[in-house]
């Protein structure tokens, strides 16, 4: 449904070249965001931003790898002042601990959390001098929970809700809020194909008894972005069927 809350504003979308960053970027577009887009596939970009014209919105793709700093201070400048920042790249290359090779370690802390953190750092002076703002990481229950073979991937997520307690105090002063929403299993094609058959059974363990779906993470994150959650502030939303509370 088509809202005008987010009009006249500037969104950026990280990671939104395909299922819940494509979701919150069309979502924001439907709102009335112009929406910067941003991922390393320029052809996946190209149809994100289509999806959004298609929405009665306007588009805007920045091919970037977040992994890389240059790209992301690069990013930040192509993209220039924003109203909301969305931090959703993330990438869960899975291992147990003594397996664990340096190089994707490295990897998913640079993506995961040194993206954000700079990415922020760059964007956020703006909304400070113009005293309002919402950033909204997208982080996961994984940072909440133990598994198996998540070490790497649960620390980093940890870590984002942590950045987002710490901005929130940081920047509160200021009128820039900064949330979290942590997603449980959501259907998308990178979660179902790494995950595999244990993504449908963990999906129904789950009070709701299923999987969510891209478009239910992006409501809770136009929610955030909103003055709708103009009080709200250092809050991690857990979007995931109920899955934390068993």
């Amino acid at each position: 449904m088509s809202t005008n809350e987010l009009q006249g504003k500037k969104a950026l979308v990280t990671g939104a070249t395909s299922g819940i960053g494509r979701a919150i970027a069309v979502k924001l577009a439907e709102a009335g965001a112009t929406v910067y887009v941003t991922g390393r596939r320029a052809e996946l970009g190209k149809e994100t931003v289509e999806l959004i014209e298609r929405a009665g919105g306007t588009g805007h793709f920045v091919v970037a790898d977040v992994a890389d700093i240059d790209d992301v201070r690069r990013l930040a400048k192509e993209a220039g002042e924003v109203d909301v920042l969305v931090n959703n790249a993330g990438i869960f290359p899975f291992s147990t601990t003594p397996e664990q090779p340096l190089d994707s370690y490295e990897r998913v802390f640079g993506v995961n959390v040194r993206a954000t953190y700079f990415l922020t750092a760059a964007l956020v002076p703006a909304m400070v001098a113009k005293g309002k703002g919402a950033i909204v990481n997208v982080s996961s229950i994984a940072g909440q929970i133990g598994t198996p073979v998540g070490s790497v991937y649960n620390a980093t997520k940890a870590a984002m809700d942590a950045l987002t307690r710490s901005w929130a105090v940081e920047f509160g002063g200021a009128g820039v809020r900064v949330n979290s929403v942590a997603p449980g299993p959501i259907r998308t094609d990178t979660a179902v194909e790494t995950v595999g058959e244990m993504f449908e059974e963990f999906s129904r363990s789950a009070p709701l008894t299923r999987a969510g779906e891209p478009e239910e993470i992006a409501e809770a994150v136009l929610f955030l972005a909103s003055d709708r959650a103009s009080y709200i502030t250092g809050a991690v939303l857990t979007a995931d069927g109920g899955l934390v509370a068993t």
